[in-house]
């Protein structure tokens, strides 16, 4: 391993034909010095997370190569999902883990967003801590409209052209702190108590510290016969995962809703689990990869 490790979870609007998929993952990998932590895809949110980690300049490569097959794969126009998306290359986030700072990181997102505009003809926007002075930083704020709302209406983008893709629409890249994407599934279809629970989160996070930096949606996962509180801790120091998915049991408890399991999406730090094992929060298809420690266990490569 090099000595400069970065994390990248880049999310593609595909869970659905996973030959497009593995097209995508395997554009990734195979490239010295970037290795795939994880990736999965869900046809519901008709969306794929791809995790790299590695050598940044390896990382960079193997998500350029990843973005090339996704735009000459997927069409917007025709695209499907209950998440929010704004394009095929919808969000590449650049996150430090060893021997760089966000400085670092905030140079590796530039490039990429300017390869991205120059070599597949995106409009890209830079978030989080890449975004510049005046612009919205969060992806809420970025996102809103998707595709549909952004096509056909003069954009102004930091890099690129000033209208979407026609069929690729726009990506978000920047450089950004730790994010853990965490979902906890409902045994009920009718996605309201998903929509209750997580408004109720979005209500009160701002007076439960455990809860700081929680953003959460209710969606409907119609494809399980199920729905979804879906979760991304910004903040992920603030609360451990058995405090929130507890909170999350709860509230389901009170409108009579049984939580089915959870699912962690990519990597995390192995102390949001509070030093509770995943099942405690039935978190289902958990690898120890995808625990950020694994990867920053690993030698380092000092030639």
């Amino acid at each position: 391993m090099p000595r400069q490790l970065v994390q990248c979870a880049a999310n593609f609007s595909e869970g659905r034909d996973l030959s497009v998929v593995n097209r995508i993952v395997e554009a990734a990998a195979g490239r010295h010095g970037a290795y795939v932590a994880d990736w999965s895809s869900d046809a519901d949110h008709n969306r794929m997370v791809l995790t790299l980690v590695g050598e940044p300049v390896a990382v960079a490569q193997a998500i350029l190569s990843a973005a090339a097959a996704a735009v000459a794969s997927i069409d917007m126009r025709s695209h499907r999902g209950v998440h929010p998306r704004l394009g095929a290359v919808d969000v590449v986030p650049f996150t430090p883990l060893r021997e760089m700072d966000m400085d670092d990181a905030n140079g590796l997102a530039r490039v990429v967003g300017k390869r991205l505009a120059e070599t597949l003809q995106l409009p890209v926007f830079f978030y989080e801590r890449s975004a510049a002075s005046g612009r919205a930083q969060d992806l809420p704020t970025l996102r809103k409209g998707g595709f549909e709302g952004a096509s056909g209406i003069d954009l102004r983008p930091d890099v690129g052209p000033r209208r979407v893709h026609p069929t690729a629409g726009a990506a978000v890249v920047g450089a950004r702190e730790p994010l853990v994407a965490f979902n906890v599934n409902l045994a009920e279809a009718d996605p309201t108590p998903a929509r209750l629970i997580a408004s109720n989160i979005r209500r009160v996070r701002a007076d439960i510290p455990e809860l700081s930096g929680v953003r959460a949606l209710g969606l409907a996962l119609a494809g399980r016969g199920m729905s979804q509180v879906s979760l991304n801790l910004t903040r992920p120091a603030a609360g451990p995962l058995p405090f929130i998915f507890d909170q999350i049991c709860a509230a389901a408890e009170g409108l009579g809703i049984v939580v089915a399991e959870s699912e962690l999406i990519g990597l995390a730090p192995a102390s949001v689990f509070g030093g509770e094992p995943a099942d405690r929060v039935l978190c289902t298809g958990f690898a120890p990869t995808q625990l950020t420690d694994f990867w920053l266990s690993l030698p380092v490569d000092r030639n």
